[in-house]
């Protein structure tokens, strides 16, 4: 029996996960912990931006009409998808980062001091280099799920080892799914994760099966690992 993969990013991201999982062929379930809802935002002035500070799609997703105002701007994101998104949004993406959005944050061009980062009501904490001005804007939230019943099912069913793997998109998603195992009582030595990147990771605390992080922080860096840890289940690694 194929180790089950769990999908627990909120949609639409989780649809594309789930179908990029299974044409790998990964016997992946899709259980989101959260819906993603706009939040009202007040846009700053476009002179007062030099650029734009970019974590998630789901920012660009959310922003509304009022992105339009910072069309052509250069903007920083995290992973290839943000980076997509934003030049869908007429954005002229400048970096395209695999280490988080500090390695941007600390890398920046000459000339982009003045920056706009636009992210959901939960976001990582950023050191902000000396001489940076950093505005941020809320434009989404994430709006918690209780725990699915089939997913509970799921890994409560009997198993030798491991009940299942669970993808970390991110950090709220961690700590999520440790808050949701524990209310219930799932055993989580019997979970193994595969995160997005080291501080998702961090955020899931201690107490799993085996925590692992993808090599950069995108979808199929992620599922590669999933894949990779599928396969050192089922040879007994």
């Amino acid at each position: 029996m194929s180790l089950p993969v769990l999908v627990l990013r909120p949609e639409p991201g989780a649809g594309a996960t789930l179908a990029a999982a299974r044409k790998a062929g990964l016997d992946a379930h899709a259980f989101p912990l959260f819906d993603i809802r706009p939040l009202p935002w007040t846009p700053p002035a476009r002179d007062t931006i030099d650029a734009l500070l970019l974590g998630s799609a789901n920012a660009l997703r959310h922003a509304g009409e009022a992105l339009a105002l910072y069309r052509g701007l250069p903007a920083y994101a995290v992973g290839e998808t943000t980076a997509e998104a934003a030049r869908a949004a007429g954005l002229e993406v400048v970096a395209a980062g695999r280490g988080g959005l500090q390695n941007l944050l600390d890398a920046l061009r000459p000339g982009h001091r003045r920056l706009l980062r636009l992210a959901g009501r939960e976001r990582v904490p950023l050191a902000v280099p000396n001489g940076v001005a950093l505005h941020a804007c809320e434009v989404y939230a994430s709006e918690l799920r209780p725990l699915p019943a089939a997913l509970a099912a799921l890994l409560a069913r009997p198993a030798i080892a491991l009940a299942a793997i669970a993808l970390l998109h991110s950090g709220e998603a961690a700590a999520r799914l440790r808050q949701l195992c524990d209310e219930a009582g799932i055993d989580r030595t019997r979970i193994a994760l595969a995160a997005i990147g080291p501080r998702v990771a961090a955020r899931a605390g201690a107490g799993w099966a085996l925590v692992r992080s993808a090599e950069t922080p995108e979808d199929a860096a992620l599922l590669a690992l999933a894949a990779r840890m599928c396969q050192e289940a089922a040879s007994g690694q």
